[in-house]
């Protein structure tokens, strides 16, 4: 047996955790830049929670709340310039998962220039990364705990990731009780996210014991909390088990990477006309990907199914879709027959880690044709 595993980040979870931001980012910086996003953060009083904590340990703070929910280079290259000009030493990302990548990549341009030239790219290791405390508000992307960062570079009409040992949050401050903020439609999405990584962490290639084991606790803990998440239940158990497997997929996806339906998923930022959510995008090609993918790792998508109620993978994964409002195809997005081409043509990445050995255009093609309705 052959494991190779990378948690670098220091993991705090709990209900009230967020209390303990200030301290923790006074122990790596005395100048933060805190990312958020432009409304949601202030309308549920999460950012004044975050600069109370702040402020009582005497750290100085500057907002750049101007993310997009994909965010831009431009934003990014904007949020450097302000820390830049405050003398920032600390990044804190505050928010979902656009706010926490958005804050990484802050980290990084800051050591290595702008933005827009670092997506697509794996970054060397610097002697003196930026520290990020990434604080998530949403559970799904689990970007907490992950080497990457996902940025649309509009100058080349390109989403992808910006990946490196420093996209690596220092810590991850994980609080649940901030998930009661979550709307239904949010949940469902960002959930649905949750889902996809820890079912391809459980077939990826590079998938191990330890990204199973991972796996299989964090789709034990969705298929029942997820529906009830999106049905409003705010309970503590389930905001917990919510929070929970989101950080189960995140470390998944830093260990096992993803599989095609990411990298398809990333590949619909070609089409600008069409603004569709990782998650809802994700959910669009699932099935078609499920179907075409079986027959390469069937133990492993039975096992699945098993963990999500079954009777199988695809009833399973079916019921948890309609359940939470997410079985919706490509066309309900807006994506016309004549866009497919772009979106397969602007997939990116490495597909070598996906179960099905021979991926090319013509499979790319085909889950994509299967997903429009």
């Amino acid at each position: 047996m052959i494991i190779d595993l990378s948690t670098p980040t220091t993991v705090r979870f709990g209900r009230g955790r967020l209390a303990e931001l200030g301290a923790v980012t006074a122990e790596r910086g005395r100048d933060a830049l805190l990312v958020c996003g432009r409304t949601s953060a202030r309308r549920h009083g999460h950012l004044d929670a975050a600069l109370s904590s702040l402020a009582d340990a005497g750290v100085r703070v500057t907002v750049f709340d101007d993310v997009s929910p994909d965010p831009r280079a431009h934003e990014i290259d904007a949020a450097v310039a302000q820390a830049r000009a405050a003398g920032c030493d600390v990044v804190i990302g505050l928010g979902g998962g656009s706010a926490l990548d958005a804050a990484k990549a802050v980290a990084v341009s800051l050591r290595h220039g702008p933005c827009g030239p670092l997506v697509g790219r794996t970054l060397e290791r610097t002697a003196d990364p930026v520290p990020v405390i990434a604080v998530p508000t949403t559970a799904g992307s689990g970007a907490e705990v992950t080497k990457g960062a996902i940025v649309t570079d509009t100058d080349r009409s390109l989403k992808a990731g910006i990946r490196g040992d420093d996209l690596f949050p220092a810590v991850a401050l994980i609080d649940p009780a901030l998930l009661r903020s979550v709307p239904a439609r949010v949940a469902a999405e960002s959930g649905f996210d949750a889902l996809a990584h820890a079912v391809e962490g459980y077939v990826a290639r590079r998938a191990n014991a330890i990204t199973r084991h991972h796996a299989e606790w964090a789709l034990g803990l969705l298929g029942h909390r997820l529906p009830q998440a999106v049905a409003g239940d705010l309970s503590d158990e389930v905001l917990d088990d919510m929070a929970l497997a989101a950080l189960l997929g995140g470390l998944n996806v830093a260990n096992a990477s993803t599989c095609l339906p990411h990298r398809v998923q990333q590949a619909m930022g070609a089409v600008p006309r069409v603004r569709i959510s990782h998650g809802r995008g994700l959910a669009a090609v699932y099935p078609a990907w499920l179907e075409l993918t079986y027959a390469h790792a069937p133990g492993s998508f039975d096992r699945i199914g098993e963990l999500l109620g079954g009777p199988d993978v695809g009833l399973a994964l079916g019921r948890i879709m309609e359940d939470t409002g997410v079985r919706e195809g490509l066309g309900a997005h807006g994506f016309a027959p004549g866009d497919l081409e772009t979106v397969a043509g602007s997939v990116v990445g490495n597909t070598a880690n996906d179960p099905n050995p021979s991926l090319d255009d013509t499979t790319v093609k085909a889950i994509l044709e299967h997903s429009m309705t």
